[in-house]
């Protein structure tokens, strides 16, 4: 294939996958590594490591590696509490007792959830009568998928129910997360605040992971297990997270939330291919339902993202 060959693909397309992959398989790495690690120590570690990754590339990149400004602290300080320690922490204690592929579709309710908060948080009018539909369908979608007949009754249920409202608790704090940092004024460049949000939720998780009892001496070192810390950490974690900030770049916040959607599919292939773990039909109805339920809430944005992108191609 000729360089003027490769130049012709368009490469946004394919990041966007490669994203969507990075970050979908990363459910089914985090249910691998729970075999091997204890489970808040995992997310800890993970954590902490990427985010010294994530500081260097920072200092390598930037003009500034470090927040000054309060605003700049305080943006820095809610990402490490709400979208790194407690979303990864919740998700974790959920995935001890929910499979990775169901935790994927439940966390794709975050964009729901991150608009309701925004809308009560920063004023920014009411739902309406279509985002209150939304609202409705995408919890009507998380009641599908946790299936609560089964999951509070019967052998093991109470423990998958748990899992089920933990996975929930992580999405509601990535959602609160994201809209409390909306009003602050921050100059910080991305990877920098991404960067130290990383270490301080790494720190924030590592307390946690004492005040539960655990301790490093519990980790096995088994091939699996390494991989999968190893892929989390590098692949999913410090990789996947540079693709991020070049395709905010090119697509906008709005339009690349949308892989939050496709996610929750790579994670459905890989849980079946590598675990054998299959989605049963209720659970893609409710999936769907939470599509849909987003669909309605920001139809005007979805609409305006498709005209963009058919002039895109169209060009």
């Amino acid at each position: 294939m000729t360089r003027t060959t490769w130049r012709n693909i368009p490469t946004t397309p394919l990041l966007f996958v490669a994203l969507a992959a990075m970050w979908g398989t990363s459910f089914v790495a985090i249910e691998v590594g729970l075999e091997f690690f204890p489970t808040l120590s995992f997310a800890a570690l993970r954590y902490e490591l990427a985010g010294l990754v994530m500081l260097a590339y920072a200092c390598y990149s930037t003009d500034r590696w470090r927040p000054e400004t309060r605003d700049e602290l305080l943006a820095t300080a809610i990402g490490a509490v709400f979208i790194i320690a407690a979303h990864h922490g919740l998700l974790y204690l959920g995935q001890e007792h929910v499979p990775g592929a169901v935790a994927s579709i439940i966390i794709s309710l975050s964009p729901i959830l991150t608009a309701v908060f925004a809308s009560f948080v920063l004023t920014e009018g009411s739902l309406g009568r279509t985002g209150t539909v939304g609202l409705l369908a995408g919890f009507a979608g998380v009641v599908l998928v946790a299936d609560p007949v089964s999951a509070f009754s019967g052998s093991g249920g109470s423990t998958q129910g748990l899992g089920i409202v933990l996975i929930f608790l992580a999405a509601v704090s990535f959602a609160l997360g994201a809209v409390l940092t909306r009003p602050l004024r921050t100059d910080l460049p991305v990877q920098s605040m991404q960067a130290w949000a990383m270490l301080g939720g790494g720190v924030l998780l590592h307390g946690w992971a004492l005040a539960n009892g655990e301790s490093l001496s519990a980790i096995e070192f088994a091939p699996a297990g390494i991989a999968s810390f190893l892929y989390l950490t590098l692949v999913s974690g410090a990789v996947a997270f540079l693709l991020y900030f070049e395709l905010l770049d090119r697509l906008g916040p709005t339009e690349l939330n949308l892989i939050g959607y496709v996610e929750p599919v790579v994670a459905a292939l890989m849980s079946w291919a590598l675990l054998g773990h299959v989605i049963d039909a209720t659970a893609l109805v409710g999936f769907g339902a939470i599509f849909f339920g987003f669909a309605a809430m920001k139809k005007e944005t979805l609409v305006s993202v498709a005209v963009a992108v058919r002039r895109r191609v169209a060009a």
